[in-house]
């Protein structure tokens, strides 16, 4: 599932050629269900709007047009925004398009159906469900070492869970909870609440640093995960642990471990991080 780089990358994207643009209309293009339907008012919503900014808040795309409405998008599992041109030939899994003008076609496609097309009132944005329970964004000014520190302190649970749980940070996810933790010296399963303040100031550094170090490349291009001009990204290539259980660590040579913790995947070298 594509994480905060890679939504980051798609909304950089989307600014430099979408913002300021006209949606000249705006177009429903399949009758089956994302995770929820797209609702049909969305066509009139958008149509004729203007795109004025372009935000990430955690895993979403946020889309703000000059009539007080925000198209939101999730990518799911296997999303994606690409843009396009007039000359564009629809495919099979194509649900959502917005048509700009100066001949910009921007495309939601998503195999397994698993993202999100809505819409919000800007006033609303932040009563929405999917909005209401979410943590700290870890490249806002907001996190910091102290907070951090307090998020972890009651947290008896192994810390790579903490990172995931997006009711404490957003958009963290598997691949750079386990990347930042290699970085740090620090077991994917050691508690939470015991790692000392040292090794948290240590963490909250190297989570900044894995994730503005994807974002200049692209994000993590792993299944589906696609930049909005169809590139892939390319930080899977300085991957120290992810995916690398049949490879020894870059650090040691030690064999990287793979473990599974809470149904999902995670990677750890035991010699590098206690």
């Amino acid at each position: 599932m594509p994480e905060l780089p890679e939504v980051e990358s798609i909304c950089a994207g989307l600014r430099g050629i979408a913002l300021k643009k006209k949606i000249l209309s705006a177009n429903i293009l399949t009758d089956y269900s994302l995770r929820q339907k797209i609702p049909r008012d969305i066509v009139d919503k958008a149509s004729n709007a203007k795109i004025i900014k372009i935000e990430r808040r955690a895993k979403y795309i946020q889309i703000f047009l000059d009539n007080d409405v925000v198209i939101i998008i999730h990518l799911g599992m296997s999303g994606k925004v690409l843009i396009k041109d007039n000359d564009y030939k629809y495919q099979k899994h194509d649900h959502f398009e917005l048509e700009l003008e100066d001949d910009v076609r921007l495309i939601y496609n998503d195999p397994r159906r698993f993202g999100l097309v809505i819409y919000s009132d800007k006033d609303n944005l932040e009563n929405l469900a999917i909005f209401k329970n979410l943590g700290m964004e870890p490249l806002s000014e907001d996190f910091t070492p102290e907070k951090f520190g307090l998020i972890l302190q009651n947290k008896k649970q192994p810390i790579k869970l903490s990172l995931m749980d997006n009711a404490n940070i957003v958009g963290v996810g598997n691949i750079y909870a386990a990347e930042s933790l290699f970085l740090s010296g620090i077991s994917p399963l050691r508690p939470s609440n015991e790692l000392s303040e040292k090794e948290i100031k240590i963490l909250h550094g190297n989570i900044i640093q894995v994730l503005r170090n994807s974002i200049k490349l692209g994000g993590s291009s792993l299944k589906d995960y696609a930049l909005v001009n169809g590139e892939k990204g390319y930080f899977q290539n300085n991957f120290f642990v992810y995916g690398r259980d049949k490879e020894n660590c870059k650090i040691c040579e030690n064999k990287i471990k793979k473990i599974i913790q809470a149904g999902r995947t995670s990677f750890y070298c035991d010699n590098c991080q206690k």
